[in-house]
């Protein structure tokens, strides 16, 4: 690990020097090595790069990452709890100590001064300036590296990129028009400081996971925290969704299903006390992306599992009470195993203490964390694949979808399952594949991207502590974060929000 983090000093402090005014002079410093060097030489030598890698992978789990003290300021996983608030099927359902207040409250959104915009923002354009500091450290966005681990390399590097700004696309703009301006635009050799058309961002990303897919053919990672080819295509498949390109959303999201290399979540791995948690260990099969959170990490408070996790010393368990949404969990019939995830009674009472759970199940007894984040899981392409066809009007595959997605949730076996999915047809069975994602994945930050693709209003139930019984379009103001106040102080080539 050592190693590999001076790699990452050094390529990044290297990326950053070719740019510098020292090497405009007609003679070359040759003490210092160059982006140039890099490029010619990472073929031969990828650890050049590996480690700015590493940087990247390091960054999406870093607690207070970007502030440095923050405790909601977590990697993707604090992003993930901000969107599942705003979807409205994460309820905060009481606040103690109000980390959460102003997002539960939907201020953050439509105040461009409040800190949540500001974190997003700077975490998500760190990883894009990170990519593309190494992509051009392999000779740009046309480079073909000659090596196997180049190519992996610089693959991921892509498909880093293409998550960030799909990320980015998802929260700062209020509904998808590919002619709107939303976001400025880095590919490492291109930098256009004000907002840029969707559309071109789209683009970028599309041709980044693309490359991606085919740069990291034939590469076997060494653990499931780097990106290998599948989770590109899952990436490209939410990308394709977003646009409302669904013809394409589904061939993705089909061949990851179809490439055999994960089994759906298994009924025991749905809920305690089953065979053992799907939520808490990366070793678990369905698992597509994933980081292994260990005691050398050091995670304690400041970690997504002591927001949503009764059984870890942390907010959850001291009275920042995460809990599903009331008029979600009415959605979920008595015999799904998914209803039995959430507590029922006294201070639990919808939890999720059978989802996300520390093994010892002791309240408040996770102290330093060990339980593993996930990101992806294969799961999500089933249920896109069943959104895809049914919104291509192919009601026969989403239906034969749906049924291998429900075989394990649904007690009663075949019988119960066909008789749930064989009725539904048209916006009947749009919605159920719409009410199955919230389900499934409540506390993974799925749901809000399910809400903009379908383009959904959420009402919220009766047991959110700010705005309950409310209901809010996708589309509203409240419902995306702003360009925060430093990027609009700082950059005076952005004018007006979206």
């Amino acid at each position: 690990m050592k190693r590999r983090f001076i790699y990452f000093l050094v390529a990044t402090s290297l990326v950053t020097a070719g740019c510098s005014s020292d090497f405009l002079d007609p003679v070359r410093n040759t003490n210092v090595i160059t982006s140039e060097d890099i490029a010619n030489n990472v073929n031969v030598n990828p650890a050049l790069v590996e480690g700015s890698l590493n940087g990247i992978g390091s960054l999406l789990i870093e607690p207070a990452g970007i502030t440095g003290t923050r405790h909601y300021d977590l990697g993707q996983k604090g992003v993930d709890i901000w969107l599942d608030m705003l979807s409205g099927d994460m309820a905060l359902s009481a606040n103690s100590y109000g980390w959460y207040q102003n997002t539960a409250n939907l201020v953050s959104t439509v105040d461009f001064s409040r800190e949540e915009n500001s974190i997003i923002w700077r975490y998500y354009y760190k990883v894009v300036n990170m990519s593309s500091n190494i992509i051009l450290s392999f000779g740009g966005n046309d480079a073909v590296p000659t090596t196997p681990e180049a190519r992996h390399l610089l693959g991921q590097a892509k498909a880093y990129r293409a998550y960030a700004y799909f990320y980015l696309t998802q929260i700062f703009q209020r509904a998808y028009d590919p002619s709107q301006p939303i976001l400025p635009y880095n590919d490492g050799e291109v930098r256009i400081a004000s907002k840029v058309p969707a559309s071109q961002i789209y683009d970028l990303i599309e041709n980044d996971l693309l490359d991606a897919i085919d740069l990291l053919d034939g590469f076997t990672p060494s653990s499931k925290q780097q990106i290998n080819q599948n989770i590109a295509k899952g990436l490209l498949a939410y990308t394709y969704a977003a646009m409302g390109n669904y013809t394409d959303a589904k061939v993705y999201s089909d061949e990851i299903i179809n490439s055999g290399a994960y089994p759906l979540t298994t009924t025991g791995q749905l809920a305690f006390p089953g065979a053992g948690s799907g939520f808490s260990n990366v070793n678990t099969p369905s698992w597509m992306w994933g980081y292994d959170i260990t005691t050398e990490m050091g995670h304690q408070l400041l970690n997504w599992w002591g927001q949503v996790d009764y059984y870890t010393y942390s907010y959850q368990w001291a009275g920042d009470r995460k809990t599903i949404d009331t008029g979600l969990l009415a959605l979920i019939p008595a015999g799904d195993v998914r209803r039995t995830q959430f507590g029922t009674t006294g201070t639990t009472n919808r939890m999720p203490i059978n989802k996300f759970f520390d093994a010892g199940r002791t309240a408040g007894g996770q102290q330093i964390v060990t339980t593993d984040y996930i990101f992806m899981r294969v799961d999500e392409f089933y249920l896109l694949s069943a959104e895809a066809a049914a919104k291509s009007g192919d009601d026969a595959a989403a239906k034969a979808r749906l049924k291998e997605f429900m075989a394990n949730r649904l007690t009663g076996g075949s019988a119960a399952v066909d008789a749930y999915v064989d009725p539904l047809s048209g916006s009947n069975l749009k919605q159920a594949i719409y009410n199955q994602t919230r389900i499934e994945f409540w506390g993974e930050g799925k749901s809000y991207l399910a809400l903009k693709r379908n383009q959904a209003t959420v009402t919220r139930g009766t047991n959110h502590v700010f705005r309950p019984n409310q209901s809010f379009a996708y589309d509203i103001d409240e419902m995306s974060f702003q360009i925060p106040q430093v990027e609009m102080d700082n950059n005076p080539s952005i004018t007006g929000q979206n």
